[in-house]
């Protein structure tokens, strides 16, 4: 992806300027921690699209902080496998590949899946019950998006879509990895560039999975997120595996 870098290197005052504004966030306490935050944020929303090379110098100058600080953060981010260290040439966004891609689905598979079948069968207690309102919250912030054919917004909602079901299992270690499955997820998602294709077609699968549990029914809210997943992961897989092949 030689001519992709090359691209996204004119790229990159625009996207250091845009980090100027988060300057502040970072207040007093400028840890390392705090900086991969942000960075974190900004690489998923895809101001630092995969193949990127990050400068230490323009983002530690932007951000107001230590070249260690910003060390730092870089490899909190290489662990989480967002970015990568390449020998003698820099830290770059990671360009997920299709291994990883299928992976990515069958964690999705355990977590997602055994988050919707701890519930059993409804009626749900009060805190179950909060989730899954969050998650026809979700849905029906995808169904707004899409009527309004705002595609990037409905991408945000199916990520919330699924970050609520996983929220099901009332765990903060669960919901952290899932975090970063889904972070390096809008990865793939950043090279297709088509969020209408890849998330509008099941947009009507998390209405029925929604639905299912608002009805109470956690068997077949699993059996239609198990069927739905494996979709996913067939049809983005295929479509990725050409996409990185054609670059």
């Amino acid at each position: 992806m030689a001519g992709g870098v090359t691209r996204n290197d004119r790229r990159r005052p625009a996207e250091v300027q845009g980090l100027e504004s988060d300057r502040a966030l970072l207040g007093r306490a400028s840890t390392a921690e705090r900086v991969a935050e942000i960075l974190r944020d900004r690489i998923t929303e895809g101001w630092f699209p995969p193949g990127t090379r990050l400068s230490e110098e323009s983002i530690g100058g932007a951000l107001g902080v230590s070249r260690n600080t910003l060390r730092e953060a870089f490899r909190l981010l290489t662990h989480e496998r967002l970015l990568e260290h390449r020998l003698n040439r820099g830290v770059f966004v990671r360009v997920v590949t299709v291994e990883d891609l299928d992976d990515i689905f069958r964690v999705r598979m355990i977590v997602e899946c055994a988050a919707v079948r701890g519930l059993g069968q409804g009626p749900y207690d009060t805190g179950a019950a909060e989730a899954v309102e969050a998650i026809d919250a979700a849905v029906r912030a995808g169904e707004e998006a899409a009527a309004h054919r705002a595609w990037a917004d409905l991408s945000t909602a199916n990520l919330r879509f699924h970050q609520a079901v996983v929220a099901l299992a009332g765990s903060p270690r669960t919901d952290e990895l899932m975090r970063g499955v889904l972070a390096e997820l809008r990865l793939v998602f950043h090279v297709m560039d088509d969020p209408r294709r890849f998330y509008a077609p099941y947009l009507v699968r998390n209405r029925q999975i929604a639905d299912a549990l608002l009805a109470g029914d956690a068997a077949e809210a699993e059996r239609l997120l198990l069927a739905y997943l494996e979709d996913s992961r067939g049809q983005l897989s295929g479509a990725y595996a050409q996409r990185i092949k054609e670059a």
